[in-house]
């Protein structure tokens, strides 16, 4: 899996970007592609959205494939989209979250702050504060994955009081540095990059082992 480190880049060029390697991806063309970005303020919204769960009218909105509401993108955030081919005979998204969720929360523990998925609320909620620290929202199409996970590392919670995340309420974010970790978004962006490849592609090769 290759790793592609885009900086800071405008939500709307990084969407075609992912459209572009999902395409190659269905096709049987490219490889499975881990997408590292900071986005300028932004709203998306999901497949469950509505235009009234956005308060800023001077934020750009996005409306997307992903599943769930509303969430808010901006810097002090970083945001990874594994462009993956989930594997021949592989139809389990729900274990293909957690392997996401799983992920976010091995970072967390690296970086002092324990840290869980909750079964009815996807993403990765604190256990001293039970705050949510990171959102995931997935699409799939043709077995390909695309869109992904939002940490948040020094985004100050308030930013959240822009949009109503998740239907949630900005009260229920938190951020890393909030939660008293020392991280930056570079230092999170390099533990990803070194620790994300292998753990995702233990999905499909697990698939794989266990048909």
């Amino acid at each position: 899996m290759r790793v592609l480190d885009l900086g800071r880049m405008e939500y709307g060029a990084c969407l075609q970007l992912q459209h572009k390697l999902r395409a190659e991806r269905i096709r049987g063309e490219g490889e499975d592609t881990l997408l590292l970005v900071e986005h300028p303020p932004v709203a998306t919204l999901g497949r469950r959205g509505e235009p009234q769960e956005i308060f800023d009218p001077t934020l750009p909105v996005f409306t997307i494939e992903r599943g769930g509401k509303a969430t808010y993108h901006g810097p002090g955030q970083l945001v990874f989209y594994p462009i993956v081919h989930l594997g021949e005979g592989n139809r389990d998204v729900r274990r293909w979250v957690q392997h996401l969720e799983a992920l976010v929360v091995q970072l967390l523990a690296d970086h002092g702050i324990e840290a869980r998925a909750k079964m009815d609320l996807p993403g990765v909620w604190t256990v001293a504060t039970d705050k949510k620290v990171a959102s995931i929202g997935i699409a799939i199409q043709h077995w390909v994955s695309f869109h992904g996970v939002a940490i948040n590392v020094t985004l100050d919670p308030k930013e959240f009081e822009r949009i109503d995340p998740c239907g949630l309420g900005a009260a229920v974010m938190t951020s890393m540095v909030r939660e008293g970790a020392d991280a930056t978004v570079e230092s999170v962006r390099r533990w990803i990059a070194a620790h994300g490849p292998a753990h995702l592609d233990k999905f499909a090769k697990n698939t794989i082992q266990s048909q």
